[in-house]
């Protein structure tokens, strides 16, 4: 019998109620039910994949624009949304281009901000 196999389980109420129903139907409507049910399961969208890409951290060159350093960035942290970034991005930017602040400093900083997104949205993710 099946509430025998189950004994050692603890159902939540609805699922009780369900088995009690079960269980109360003859065969022929046990796997009518049984269909519906596979039939209901078919039909729901796939759990979504919580699992989080790996950045492809692209060689960062010798010699690197700042502009050119946000793209390889982009394309090396593909799964981080752009808006997300795009104030601290572009305040360094700016630091670079008005201030004279050097490129090799912006550059710096911004790995550091992609790297720090990326571990934010892992803990996230877990």
């Amino acid at each position: 019998m099946l509430l025998g196999s189950l004994a050692s389980q603890k159902l939540s109420a609805r699922e009780q109620e369900l088995l009690n129903l079960f269980q109360s139907l003859e065969d022929s409507q046990q796997s009518t039910l049984l269909a519906f049910a596979s039939f209901l399961v078919s039909r729901q969208a796939p759990a979504p994949d919580k699992t989080l890409p790996t950045p492809q951290l692209l060689r960062r060159p010798e010699q690197e624009s700042v502009v050119k350093a946000l793209k390889r960035l982009k394309a090396s942290y593909f799964m981080l949304e752009s808006d997300v970034l795009l104030h601290a991005s572009s305040a360094l930017m700016t630091e670079h281009i008005m201030q004279g602040r050097p490129a090799a400093e912006v550059i710096d900083e911004l790995e550091q901000l992609f790297a720090n997104t990326y571990q934010q949205l892992v803990l996230k993710n877990s």
